[in-house]
């Protein structure tokens, strides 16, 4: 006989991905639904290598932007107020900035976006041209980092890390992702145009900032807490101050009940969206539109098969004020609910 003597050794493979995708397709439809990627995202050639939504919508079929500043998207023929946006199941009124190659939404924490151009399900309600359903990541679980990114036009910063790590497989874990961002454009402008501009720069700066907690249970239940911050300042010098700015806060949770085939899921928002124009001579303009929303998804699973259902409830506010030739304000306030 032969004896054989083993020792322990470590093994290095490679990335192994584990997606629901292909299961998922059997048993959904997805009409008019196109999903988009963070690297899908980056592969395609962005304007001052800030990889951006905005810049990657505009390759998509069924969608023109008017390429002017503001970044308005027709979608199937729809006007811009047709679309729903969607983060993280809050309601944004205005996803782009003042200039139309950036929106509001860092590529480097987008998780997935669903665009749907057509044939969307009852659970998107309000518009008839589209909808943007973007879902943020959560921060790391295991490790604290960060990243830090500089371009012609703009400087970011993430951070990301645990609150609290599991000590054992399967325990609960809390954990934080934050995001800012800031164009100098006005400032960098003066150098990179300076046979087309004078001394002032482009008019264009704004600034985004992000939040996330993610708390996870032992039992698979799960709440986040989100809020943010956006604002444009445009200033055309000796002519107008256009501005506007962006604000919202909110929570989406999965609940897993010991030994139900329910999950329970939900979603409280609440943001407010200001523009507002000062002319020379003229009395400033306002406009305005806040809401919230309010949702309870319910999804039960009968074998193979799964049924689900739900009830939302939002409630919006239009607001705006501004002068006429003669001096006359007028003014518009109405409020809106929808079930």
């Amino acid at each position: 006989y032969q004896s054989l003597y083993l020792s322990e050794v470590s093994v290095n493979i490679g990335v192994v991905n584990i997606s629901a995708a292909k299961q998922t397709d059997k048993t959904e439809v997805k009409v008019s639904r196109i999903s988009v990627t963070p690297r899908q995202i980056k592969a395609l050639p962005s304007v001052g290598g800030e990889a951006d939504i905005a810049q990657y919508l505009q390759v998509l079929p069924g969608i023109v932007s008017t390429g002017d500043q503001g970044g308005q998207l027709y979608i199937r023929g729809g006007s811009p107020v047709q679309n729903k946006v969607l983060l993280d199941g809050m309601i944004i009124y205005n996803p782009f900035h003042s200039i139309g190659f950036f929106s509001v939404f860092e590529t480097e924490i987008i998780d997935q976006a669903d665009i749907y151009t057509g044939g969307f399900s009852a659970q998107y309600g309000g518009r008839i041209s589209s909808i943007m359903d973007i879902r943020t990541r959560d921060g790391s679980v295991t490790r604290h980092g960060g990243k830090v990114s500089v371009s012609p036009f703009m400087a970011k910063l993430l951070v990301e890390g645990p609150l609290k790590a599991a000590k054992n497989d399967g325990d609960g874990t809390v954990s934080y992702i934050l995001t800012g961002k800031h164009s100098y454009l006005e400032q960098s402008s003066k150098a990179l145009y300076s046979y087309v501009n004078d001394t002032t720069g482009l008019p264009f700066n704004f600034t985004d900032l992000y939040g996330k907690i993610s708390m996870n249970s032992k039992s698979g239940s799960k709440l986040n807490l989100f809020g943010f911050n956006y604002n444009d300042r445009v200033k055309y010098q000796g002519i107008s101050d256009l501005s506007w700015d962006q604000w919202g806060v909110g929570a989406n949770w999965t609940l897993v009940p010991p030994g139900s085939p329910v999950l329970v899921g939900g979603k409280l928002a609440f943001s407010d969206y200001q523009i507002s124009l000062a002319e020379e001579d003229l009395d400033e303009r306002k406009s305005r539109i806040n809401g919230w929303n309010l949702g309870f998804d319910f999804k039960y699973f009968i074998g193979e098969n799964e049924l689900k259902y739900g009830v939302e409830v939002a409630g919006f506010t239009t607001d705006f004020s501004f002068f006429n030739s003669v001096g006359r304000e007028i003014t518009q306030r109405e409020n809106t609910t929808e079930l």
